[in-house]
């Protein structure tokens, strides 16, 4: 991991996020507890100064309308134009024509250092079928890590397919984290805060497949050693982990609950 969580307590970098209506500041507390400092706004105009100032930014599709559209384009516009790391969530990307036809757009457009989605999701940019139920994983029989390398391939991004077992793969390198912990799915937007969290690492790592692997396997293993899984208790604890964890506790708690599967 070579200091990375280390790094980012302090050097506080700033992760701009497009973020959706329903999780904006579990995304912010959750890039604040780690030491990063977050970032959202809604207004086009500003966008090329926001990404001036941040060192990476994240675009969440979860609530999606043609503002945020508006939104998302002029940040990558920048992004692109500043050389700064971006992550997309495409929440939900095949539930809906309209949501696909977005996100296909972008991609066509934009390229993204880092892509974080579910099985579903990502199968859907893999253009693998499958089938979708909105914002959850779906059902499929599709190999997921063969997915995975499908959509790295095709899209030249880093892929994170979150689920019991979360992959990470560039197309050609793949990891494989056993790490998480089924608290996740007690509270919604988690994803989103995984997906702005991967903006804090690329900054720390020129190689975004190493630090979308630090990004996951300290987000899931903060989760993981929550002593109170229960939801009530759970989340407060996730944030406290992200507040206290350190290079050295990540490695102590990789011994603990398993190396890579």
């Amino acid at each position: 991991m070579q200091n990375a969580i280390a790094t980012i307590k302090e050097t506080n970098p700033i992760v701009l996020t497009v973020a959706n209506n329903v999780t904006p500041a579990d995304v912010a507390n959750g890039l604040n507890a780690l030491g990063a400092s977050p970032m959202m706004s809604q207004t086009p105009e500003e966008a090329d100064d926001m990404v001036n100032i941040a060192q990476a930014a994240a675009i969440n599709l979860g609530t999606l309308n043609p503002h945020q559209r508006g939104e998302m384009e002029a940040v990558m516009e920048a992004a692109k134009k500043y050389h700064k790391p971006t992550v997309l969530d495409p929440v939900a990307c095949g539930a809906t024509m309209y949501r696909l036809r977005v996100v296909t757009e972008l991609l066509h457009q934009y390229h993204f250092t880092a892509i974080r989605g579910n099985a579903g999701e990502i199968a859907t940019l893999a253009g693998v079928d499958w089938q979708s139920h909105g914002i959850d994983a779906g059902e499929g029989n599709a190999d997921l890590e063969k997915v995975a390398r499908l959509a790295a391939e095709k899209l030249g991004s880093v892929i994170v397919l979150s689920g019991e077992v979360d992959i990470v793969t560039d197309g050609t390198r793949l990891a494989r984290l056993p790490y998480g912990s089924p608290a996740f799915k007690t509270h919604v937007g988690t994803g989103d805060m995984l997906s702005s969290l991967i903006g804090a690492f690329l900054v720390t790592n020129d190689d975004a497949f190493d630090a979308a692997v630090d990004a996951v396997t300290t987000f899931t293993l903060c989760g993981q050693a929550v002593e109170d899984q229960r939801p009530g208790y759970w989340y407060p604890g996730l944030l406290n982990n992200l507040d206290a964890v350190t290079d050295e506790q990540l490695v102590t708690w990789q011994e603990a609950f398993g190396k890579e599967a």
